[in-house]
């Protein structure tokens, strides 16, 4: 790095992967600020974390595109979505696992068409079946890869259960015997904002015992497009469990954006749950990255 002066990305790398705070996006053209973090690494993590990856920072729209496979081809359409992994609004924080994400429903497109769907055949002779997702910068001029996701993504399920309009059950089962080529979704969006609380994104037993466990959660009317994590039924009562603070994953729709937002938001506002928090911006990118890859024509159907 001292040698090739640049913006770099350090990741965990292995089963450390995991620990999301350790992501480190470096800001500074020659590189100085990831060095100075990699040898507080070295001194902190050395024992536990043996390998780090190290990536160049590219500068562009940060956009994923997933699609089911039935273990033959893919079955379409295909979902685009956009991950917001901050823990606060203005995508400031320590990096968590998820916060929410905005996704619509497409035909193939370029995207996907230069990326996924060169996989199709290396999949098929797999017998892979199931959901697989990419996530990518992109640029006007180039796509690159960051990582695929091989297994539903959550709380990405969540928000894809609530925009496929095909019985969730003859859907998955279609997949498996691979047979469904086509399902049927709602147009427009889809935002899912993850509602969490304390200590999360951090792992601390006594502030988690305190503030939230065994905490009921309060809906003041219906559970509409509330999907839940980290609970239990107890007497006909939501008690928060586990030790994470991942507690819910509420969904909105419409045709657009801002719609979606405007839904998901409101019934936000239905529930009652001390400490929780959650941002507030879910979807906002969307006004700006939409006119960069439309321009750029990732997202025109072919």
């Amino acid at each position: 790095m001292r040698e090739n002066k640049a913006r770099y990305v350090i990741k965990p790398s292995g089963e450390a992967q995991n620990l999301k705070g350790l992501l480190f996006i470096g800001e500074e053209e020659d590189g100085s600020d990831v060095i100075q973090v990699l040898e507080d690494y070295q001194q902190a993590w050395s024992d536990k974390i043996p390998t780090f990856q190290l990536q160049r920072r590219v500068e562009g729209v940060e956009v994923a595109v997933g699609a089911f496979f039935n273990g033959k081809e893919f079955a379409y359409p295909i979902n685009i979505n956009f991950e917001h992994k901050k823990l606060f609004p203005g995508d400031l924080g320590p990096s968590t696992g998820e916060m929410g994400t905005a996704m619509f429903w497409s035909g193939p497109n370029r995207i996907f068409n230069q990326t996924l769907k060169k996989l199709e055949s290396r999949l098929a002779e797999e017998g892979y079946v199931g959901y697989i997702d990419l996530n990518c910068i992109v640029s006007g001029q180039n796509i690159y890869p960051l990582e695929f996701t091989a297994r539903f993504g959550y709380p990405t399920i969540f928000i894809q259960q609530e925009g496929i309009t095909t019985p969730i059950a003859e859907f998955l089962h279609g997949l498996a015997s691979g047979t469904r080529k086509t399902f049927k979704t709602r147009t427009g969006f889809q935002i899912g904002v993850r509602i969490v609380v304390p200590p999360f994104p951090f792992t601390d037993p006594e502030t988690f015992r305190v503030k939230s466990k065994d905490t009921i959660i309060h809906f003041r009317k219906g559970k509409e497009g509330v999907h839940f994590e980290d609970v239990k039924l107890v007497n006909d009562e939501w008690l928060i469990t586990g030790n994470s603070g991942v507690i819910l994953v509420v969904v909105g729709m419409g045709p657009t954006m801002k719609q979606a937002q405007r839904q998901a938001y409101s019934r936000i506002k239905n529930l009652i749950i001390p400490h929780m928090y959650y941002r507030v911006d879910i979807g906002d990118r969307w006004y700006e990255d939409s006119d960069k890859l439309h321009s750029w024509g990732y997202l025109r159907e072919l």
